[in-house]
């Protein structure tokens, strides 16, 4: 198959953003929707990955935050800490790590770093957004953020990589 011309990469880099950029700035105009912002957009930002444009993701990933910014700007920052990397980091252990001792290795890394973002999102959230989360999630942070949230990346960094693979399946059949 003949190497992907740059105006092609561009193109669906530029509509990968469209997606992501509509989806969160609908999510942070939604409260109920603001999760399924940040998914979609991270399910768009597969699209340019599933063709090995890293360069069109990371573009995408700026840009779609960038022009989310004005609409929703505290709701962006798991996106931004996390939901826009998490596809690009995704692909470069998908290319670049072989053995499965680093695998094991860059799951508790990318564990560590979902616990973290989500600390963060939820002091940026209640405090800087001034969203109201339940009394028992306030209560039992600790437990609920770093027990929870671990076995729910688990689960999530899995499925994540099912996504991709079927991203890489659909544009294949588009380039056909």
């Amino acid at each position: 198959m003949k190497k992907p011309s740059k105006s092609f990469e561009i193109a669906l880099s530029a509509i990968a953003c469209a997606f992501a950029a509509a989806f969160l700035m609908l999510g942070t105009l939604n409260p109920f929707l603001l999760a399924t912002g940040y998914l979609v957009a991270a399910f768009a930002l597969m699209v340019p990955l599933a063709e090995g444009f890293l360069w069109g993701a990371s573009l995408c990933y700026l840009a779609a935050g960038l022009l989310a910014l004005p609409v929703g700007l505290w709701k962006i920052v798991p996106y931004a800490v996390f939901f826009g990397l998490h596809p690009i980091v995704n692909y470069l252990q998908r290319k670049y790590v072989k053995k499965p001792l680093f695998k094991v290795f860059c799951m508790l890394i990318k564990a560590a770093w979902f616990d973290l973002a989500m600390w963060l999102s939820f002091f940026v959230l209640t405090t800087m957004a001034g969203m109201p989360f339940p009394e028992t999630v306030t209560k039992y942070l600790y437990l609920v953020l770093f027990l929870g949230g671990t076995v729910f990346f688990a689960v999530y960094d899995v499925m994540i990589f099912y996504c991709q693979r079927s991203a890489d399946l659909a544009i294949r059949r588009i380039r056909r």
